[in-house]
């Protein structure tokens, strides 16, 4: 079953809540106020089914101090009904709520002149007239016009009729995004708890599914579900519904938070556009704070002027019926993704001014009144390039530290199986390395290889007696800012195409140790005297002067010998392999199948013939090797 929202549009007092009330039969003025003065204050809701359609009306208030809350109702609508009185015409907020929906890019409308009782035919014929004239050029140019009268039901079955028709027009909202519902109403019922209202954008819900309010980061889960007043088991995007939320009360919620699904949206303060100003409207100089709307909520936010699309830079200001590319800081959070639209007012008077796309949710802090921001806001707004050009972008900013897959739904605003699709797309052409959980650019990848082969091939000319470079220093020293999977990326590949060898440490294939002369006479003549000393070795500076060997060579050769295990260290005592070999045979050989005899400190000295010097390092380094296992003041062999 299709499933329509309908928001109204026009002046104070132009008859949009009884137009609704006549279609639906249901009065959307809930608010005390509202009734006494007969006028809508704030957002009021309706639905009607007919002809295998569930529409849901969401009625706005006219006055101009209420159109900030007309504007918490207008993000979510896929058709507006534009109502415009037969005997009053056009007034100044029909011409503001028309501007609002057109910058909103609302697909489709109905013009619908209502009050056509209290108008005689001409006069009927003017407003339908100077609406045209408004609406000329728009999307609602070839929109039908009815007249209707609320009082005595003229022209509400043909309005019926119209919307019936023009809601099979409208393309549906994605139910296989990621779940996204504005809240436009908090309030609680007796024996339920908490209960939000809003319309679905995207996604599908159901019960018992957790989500997060954003930007709050409160867990939540779906206690209950209803669609135009039905208790529903699902609901798909593009409705309006009414969630029973558990794990949060009333005071924790308010208009303009936002239902998610748990890691996909992300709140932001800071966000790059393309702003649209309206023709009648004062420019917008560079710095200037605006009154930024967003689905339902309204921010605060100063605009940063980067320059036009024609490459013009350096602006001081937006003219008015021009646009520009700008950077909006905003004073508190709001919830958006690449292609959202939004409306920004002057800060004061508090008018409409004008209206934008998003083009980047989260841009790093960089300069933006530069040739290289400029180029970057055209590139992000490059048309035939979507959302691959974008990916590419972000992934060619990122660097090394790479693009979070879950970038693709939050910051890209492709739903789960779009961005599935473009990261295979654009492997598959080169354009992007696909590493699980962080997608990188292709020449990230070449450069970081490039620069761990030169390190590696400096590293061996420094020191030829080394095995090559120390994994863990590599990726400290040239991975430091990269994901770590893309240290692993890159060492497996060099290693699959046999550029390197990679153990605990890197060398380049065909590159062995190098020993001169001096250092390979110092490495028997080393290596001799801790094998003679067996489990009483000398200090590094003892054994070197014993072998004959200078200071600088033989720290060099030991660290070899440590390498290739030779030498053994144990806290500051180097032994020699054997010797410790040789002393885990005897502990050994000392158990019987008749007992287990035990080894204390003294007997281990007078054993071997070593001070405690020795003996303690020893005795912790058998217990280590789990050939022995203290108890008490002794050992036990195991």
């Amino acid at each position: 079953m299709r499933s329509i929202v309908v928001g109204t549009a026009g002046h104070i007092d132009h008859g949009k809540s009884a137009l609704v009330r006549a279609l639906t039969g249901i009065d959307p003025d809930r608010l005390k106020e509202e009734k006494a003065r007969g006028i809508t204050i704030d957002l009021g809701f309706a639905h009607l089914h007919t002809e295998g359609v569930d529409f849901g009306f969401v009625d706005v208030p006219g006055h101009e101090r209420f159109v900030k809350n007309m504007l918490a109702g207008a993000g979510g609508i896929d058709l507006v009904l534009l109502v415009v009185a037969a005997d009053e015409s056009v007034m100044p907020q029909t011409r503001e709520h028309f501007e609002i929906c057109r910058l909103l890019h609302i697909p489709a409308g109905v013009i619908v002149l209502t009050k056509a009782d209290l108008a005689d035919a001409d006069t009927i014929e003017l407003a339908g007239m100077e609406t045209r004239e408004l609406v000329a050029g728009s999307f609602l140019e070839n929109a039908p016009l009815i007249a209707v009268s609320s009082t005595t039901g003229r022209g509400l079955d043909q309005l019926r009729a119209a919307l019936v028709a023009m809601a099979a027009t409208i393309e549906p909202r994605d139910a296989a995004g990621p779940v996204r519902l504005p809240i436009d109403r908090v309030f609680s019922v007796k024996g339920f708890g908490t209960v939000v209202t809003g319309t679905l954008t995207s996604g599908e819900l159901h019960n018992e599914q957790p989500l997060v309010v954003v930007p709050r980061g409160l867990e939540v889960k779906v206690r209950g579900l209803q669609v135009h007043g039905r208790v529903a088991g699902r609901a798909r995007a593009g409705r309006r519904i009414a969630v029973n939320l558990g794990g949060v009360d009333v005071p924790d919620l308010s208009r303009g938070d936002t239902l998610v699904a748990p890691g996909t949206l992300e709140p932001t303060r800071r966000l790059d556009a393309i702003v649209e100003m309206l023709a009648d409207a004062r420019a917008l100089r560079h710095g200037s704070r605006v009154r930024f709307h967003h689905g339902t909520v309204e921010l605060l936010g100063r605009v940063a002027i980067a320059g036009s699309p024609a490459g013009e830079s350096n602006l001081a200001e937006i003219p008015a019926g021009r646009s520009a590319f700008a950077r909006i800081r905003l004073e508190a959070p709001a919830v958006l993704t690449r292609g959202d639209r939004f409306i920004i007012r002057a800060y004061s008077p508090p008018v409409t001014i004008g209206g934008g796309t998003v083009l980047d949710p989260q841009p790093a802090r960089s300069p933006i009144r530069t040739a290289a921001g400029l180029a970057r806001f055209r590139g992000l707004h490059d048309e035939a390039g979507g959302a691959d050009a974008a990916i590419l972008t972000f992934l060619a900013e990122r660097g090394g530290a790479g693009l979070p897959r879950t970038a693709l739904v939050s910051r890209v605003g492709l739903p789960a199986a779009a961005a599935a699709d473009a990261v295979v797309r654009l492997a598959a052409a080169g354009r992007l390395v696909d590493l699980g959980d962080v997608l990188v650019a292709p020449p990230v990848v070449a450069a970081l290889s490039a620069r761990l082969l030169e390190a590696m091939a400096a590293h061996h000319d420094s020191q030829p007696l080394s095995e090559g470079l120390p994994r863990e220093e590599a990726r400290e020293r040239i991975f430091g800012r990269a994901a770590p999977a893309v240290f692993e990326h890159v060492v497996a590949r060099l290693a699959a195409a046999r550029t390197i060898v990679a153990r605990d440490r890197l060398a380049l294939a065909g590159r062995q140790v190098a020993m001169t002369p001096e250092e390979a006479a110092a490495r028997a003549g080393i290596d001799r005297v801790y094998r003679e000393a067996g489990l009483t070795p000398p200090d590094l500076s003892a054994a070197a002067s014993v072998a004959g060997v200078p200071s600088a060579v033989a720290e060099r050769v030991v660290q070899l010998l440590l390498r290739e295990r030779t030498l053994v260290k144990i806290e500051a005592l180097l032994f020699h392999a054997e010797a410790l070999d040789h002393l885990k045979s005897e502990v050994r050989a000392l158990k019987t199948p008749a007992a287990q005899p035990r080894v204390d400190v003294a007997a281990f000295k007078q054993r071997y013939g070593i001070s405690r010097k020795y003996a303690i390092p020893l005795l912790e380094y058998l217990d280590r090797e789990r050939v022995t296992r203290r108890v008490g003041d002794s050992r036990v062999v195991l």
